[in-house]
């Protein structure tokens, strides 16, 4: 599939059922009801997703799972984090195999690279493959930045087109807009800072908060790109207490909550994670039950003519 990297692309949550199995049931509504609201892609095996704690062969039924969900109307992008460069290849071999359209790469995990090592691991990675890939540029969480002067010798390469931008830095997005025009699609990977980021140029979203909440992350993107700036930031400030829930330790915790209280997920992780207890428990949870007892009504976001008639 070629597709544009643009727009909402939920990175998802990985259901499991309380034997640690995959729990494909549920999987398949929360991602039914993504598509139902019109994201633009699914990320797979993302931080969010429990990677770390998956197996190789229940990444390759994720993936097959969601391609037949889905069944070709958005892509399927697969999350590589990997410690070894060649565990990566296997797992790009495998995600190519098993119907993944493109992929987000991580650099490498737990040891904290050189700029050029970081360089070469990309590129060794894309070299092996002719999926599209999206960088993940996160060095708040993974200690190592994708610099401007990185991304130039990455761009040789024809199938690095994209970044999840997780700096933190809202500048960051002007300057990689400046130096790489169209060449460098642009999606933010920071929930509360989404909207800021899509004002500021970004193409897209990856999303955390949408797992639970998908009719209203795509409603903010939709509005925000049609112009309609004051209907996108009433609901976005809507959202933001919830939106922060996603900049935390225990991020998949507190949106796994948040899925429970829309009807489209469960609580359960995967241990080392805990289900969230006590005075934090409650914290969150009264940040969801805040959320949903103000939850906005939507405007037509997915029909804009008829958005336009009901705005003028």
């Amino acid at each position: 599939m070629k597709f544009e990297w643009k727009g909402v692309m939920p990175a998802v949550t990985t259901k499991f059922n309380e034997d640690d199995t995959l729990d494909l049931k549920m999987f398949r509504t929360n991602i039914e009801a993504q598509v139902e609201a019109g994201v633009h892609g699914i990320v797979l095996g993302g931080s969010l997703g429990e990677a770390s704690t998956l197996t190789a062969d229940e990444k390759k039924v994720l993936i097959k799972e969601t391609v037949q969900i889905v069944e070709g109307k958005i892509p399927v992008i697969m999350t590589i984090a990997e410690q070894a460069t060649k565990v990566a290849l296997q797992a790009i071999k495998d995600a190519e195999e098993s119907g993944a359209d493109g992929l987000m790469i991580l650099p490498p995990m737990r040891y904290k690279s050189t700029d050029n090592e970081t360089v070469q691991y990309f590129k060794e990675l894309a070299s092996s493959t002719e999926l599209p890939i999206m960088i993940y540029n996160n060095p708040v969480d993974y200690k190592i930045e994708v610099t401007v002067i990185m991304f130039k010798e990455l761009l040789e390469l024809k199938n690095i087109t994209a970044v999840k931008e997780s700096t933190r830095d809202i500048i960051n997005i002007g300057r990689l807009r400046n130096e790489f025009g169209s060449d460098l699609s642009i999606l933010t990977g920071v929930d509360p800072l989404a909207l800021e980021s899509l004002f500021m140029g970004a193409d897209g979203w990856v999303a955390g908060l949408v797992c639970a909440f998908p009719a209203e992350t795509v409603a903010i993107y939709e509005l925000a790109k049609a112009g309609y700036a004051k209907e996108a930031t009433e609901i976005y400030r809507w959202f933001l207490p919830l939106l922060e829930l996603d900049i935390s330790p225990q991020l998949v915790q507190n949106i796994k909550l948040a899925e429970v209280a829309t009807g489209i997920g469960t609580e359960i992780v995967r241990k080392p994670r805990l289900p969230l207890q006590g005075e934090e428990r409650d914290r969150v949870l009264k940040v969801i039950q805040d959320g949903l007892k103000s939850r906005p009504q939507l405007p037509d976001y997915k029909n804009l003519k008829v958005l336009n008639k009901q705005l003028a």
